[in-house]
């Protein structure tokens, strides 16, 4: 059976983390960094990405933090830009950067619907864009990896436009999948389930009190138990040091409920 390449026998590779200012991000850039490898982390808070980029230094690798909005396909050229003048030509693409503005359909502001398809499904297209292209010019291998929801298979009331966007993400995925046959490219979704993150940081306590007790009328919320951002991270990882020849369409990750007494 295939298992992930050693990291004794692994190439340094250059990654992009988009969202790595916080949360998952922050997780996943940590992990890809204790490969050795360099790691550009990307996203609106300059200040805490460079905390990111030092913790990728700790752990190993090289960081490298640039402003990046992802909704912008100027901010994405200019990010990109900037990574390969600092380290090169990038390689591996997780594309992790996501937001949600929950609320029943008909009182969500249309601002914040736009915003939604912008960074949730429009970010990931122009970064997955903007990195394919030195990639196909010189023939070389990479690996994009897209973090997707369990509300995608799931679908969330009062998460509308997010449970769309993860659904036309997991598309776009699929779809780059088959363009990328007999590249040496490869698309994975990472399907994330319960975790401990800053997406629902702003969203306040009464807010979620009230989307779980909806969620959990539906069956969709069965236990309360939530994975630490290193158990994504452990996923992306296994995605992107899977020998030449394998892919892995998709992996999906959830807690574990907790042990009754």
């Amino acid at each position: 059976m295939s298992e992930a390449v050693p990291k004794s026998e692994q190439k340094c590779r250059t990654a992009v983390v988009t969202g790595a200012s916080s949360g998952l991000g922050v997780a996943i850039a940590k992990a890809l960094g204790e490969l050795g490898w360099n790691v550009a982390v990307g996203a609106r808070r300059l200040e805490r990405l460079q905390e990111t980029a030092r913790q990728v230094e700790e752990a190993g690798g090289r960081g490298f933090a640039h402003v990046l909005d992802v909704a912008d396909p100027g901010s994405v050229d200019a990010f990109f830009n900037a990574v390969e003048s600092e380290l090169g030509v990038v390689d591996v693409v997780v594309n992790n950067a996501g937001l949600s503005h929950p609320g029943l359909l008909k009182d969500i502001d249309p601002a914040d619907i736009k915003e939604e398809i912008a960074v949730n499904l429009a970010g990931p297209a122009y970064v997955s864009r903007r990195a394919l292209r030195p990639l196909y010019a010189q023939g070389l291998r990479g690996d994009f990896v897209f973090i997707s929801s369990d509300a995608k298979r799931w679908p969330r009331p009062h998460q509308s436009i997010y449970t769309a966007t993860k659904a036309g993400l997991e598309g776009l995925a699929a779809a780059l999948a088959l363009e990328f046959e007999g590249t040496g490219l490869r698309s994975t979704v990472i399907r994330v389930g319960p975790a401990m993150s800053e997406y629902a940081a702003g969203w306040g306590a009464s807010l979620i009190t009230d989307l779980v007790k909806r969620w959990q009328h539906f069956g969709l919320q069965r236990h309360l138990a939530m994975m630490p951002g290193e158990a994504i991270a452990r996923a992306v990882v296994t995605a992107v040091t899977t020998p030449e020849g394998v892919r892995i369409d998709t992996l999906e990750v959830q807690p574990e409920a907790p042990r009754e007494p």
